[in-house]
């Protein structure tokens, strides 16, 4: 059998292409990955041969086709992690999908007021009253995971889980867009980013070259 697919946009923007990616290669997945550039002919093209979404990330994996970030993280977490890839205790396995899903369908005005931009330093961008209440979600998430079920690692749920995965991405935006953090919300940061798959994406980030206007926001600080 052929090895799954996962395609993918560009790894300087994608979040969401992050997000499956990441689960992927936590799980020990043997899979071939396909870049798509965002917002070229290319893209257009090619997306409809995969995609019910026209958009990216999606899994092909023996004739199934699985779209979406989440639905891509907990299939992979269930088919290829025995389900490792997120807490084994009922209770705290909830929590770990409501902070997960919180993410998935939320902080829209963090995903679009500070777009991931891996290239991209020490941009400064409006702080409104909307931009900073996400901003302090997201660290109120991450200071009370850490604080009830960090114990024994790093991750917010001590293990990785896909909910990491999920707040990857918000690290490479604090990071870009200069948000002042607290030393233990600094040190997940300064986890996250040291991580060898995270470091990987980081490395074929800054090999792209394509620029997307729409996702190079703020000024030089």
């Amino acid at each position: 059998m052929s090895k799954p697919l996962l395609i993918i946009g560009n790894k300087n923007y994608s979040s969401w292409s992050l997000r499956a990616w990441l689960v992927a290669r936590k799980a020990g997945m043997d899979f071939e990955e396909k870049r798509l550039p965002l917002d070229t002919p290319e893209f257009l093209k090619e997306i409809i041969r995969y995609s019910p979404t026209r958009r990216v990330p999606v899994l092909e994996d023996g004739g199934r086709i699985i779209w979406d970030s989440l639905a891509i993280a907990e299939y992979i977490n269930e088919t290829y992690a025995s389900g490792t890839l997120l807490p084994q205790d009922a209770a705290v396995r909830a929590i770990a999908r409501a902070a997960t899903a919180e993410m998935h369908s939320g902080f829209a005005t963090l995903r679009r007021a500070m777009p991931m931009n891996i290239r991209a330093s020490d941009r400064a961008v409006f702080q409104n009253d909307a931009l900073s209440a996400d901003i302090l979600r997201v660290l109120e998430l991450w200071r009370y995971c850490r604080q009830e079920f960090g114990l024994g690692g790093d991750w917010l749920f001590g293990k990785f889980s896909i909910a990491d995965a999920f707040y990857a991405p918000v690290t490479f935006r604090f990071i870009t867009y200069n948000v002042e953090l607290e030393p233990a919300e600094q040190a997940y940061v300064n986890h996250v980013q040291s991580d060898p798959d995270i470091q990987d994406w980081i490395a074929a980030a800054k090999t792209e070259t394509e620029v997307i206007a729409a996702e190079e926001v703020g000024l030089p600080n």
